[in-house]
């Protein structure tokens, strides 16, 4: 996919009151982090950066263009009004291109488990996996093929191939997808219900029998 560019200008003034200047404009007030610690105050176009988010995740790498100069960065959060959703501020992480990073990237999961089809239920606790590598070896997303996960099998961050250069940082015992046959785990809970019952209506019959016998001794 083509690197989102996003287009803004410096933003001269500050404070709560230029805020609200800015978006009555139709723009949006926003803030880059440069990696030595400085930042620059920016005003962005409302409706191009919404346009140009939406398919992009906190791992991937726009490029944000303040009149004219190019910084490569990470959309690191994006504060949004409670009652209509309209973005109220943004805030960037710039990268350096030859410094190395760590970043969050998001697991997808792909086709359909064996262990499905014959009855089990696919469980995915791990969304994200922390990865370590040059911006430009950064993937968007991280693909896992469960296609072949039968019922009591899973798979571990420790199984999962990236590219050369991308070093894994997550704990490799870390589950990613498991299946389980819980079609069993189910029919053994009401059988052993049912015995339990019937157990207790036998204690429950046996007890005025042998009442009644103990009174006819005497």
């Amino acid at each position: 996919m083509a690197q989102v560019v996003l287009k803004a200008k410096n933003r001269a003034g500050k404070g709560s009151a230029e805020a609200r200047r800015i978006r009555r404009s139709g723009r949006i007030p926003g803030i880059l982090y440069g990696r030595t610690g400085n930042s620059i105050a920016l005003d962005l176009d409302a409706l191009e950066f919404s346009n140009g988010i939406k398919n992009i995740s906190e791992s991937t790498i726009v490029k944000v263009d303040i009149e004219g100069k190019s910084h490569d960065a990470f959309v690191k959060d994006t504060q949004r009004n409670i009652t209509d959703g309209k973005i109220l501020h943004v805030d960037f992480y710039e990268v350096e291109q030859d410094a190395l990073l760590r970043a969050r990237v998001s697991v997808h999961l792909n086709g359909t488990p064996i262990g499905v089809r014959n009855g089990g239920i696919l469980e995915s606790p791990l969304h994200e996996i922390e990865v370590e590598c040059f911006p430009r070896d950064l993937p968007e997303r991280i693909i896992v093929d469960i296609s072949g996960l039968d019922v009591n099998q899973s798979i571990h961050v420790r199984d999962i191939s990236l590219n050369e250069g991308v070093k894994l940082i997550s704990a490799g015992d870390q589950v990613v997808a498991l299946v389980k046959f819980a079609k069993a785990e189910e029919a053994a809970a009401p059988a052993a219900e049912d015995a339990a019952l019937a157990a207790a209506g036998s204690s429950a019959a046996a007890g005025p029998a042998a009442a009644e016998a103990e009174a006819e001794k005497k």
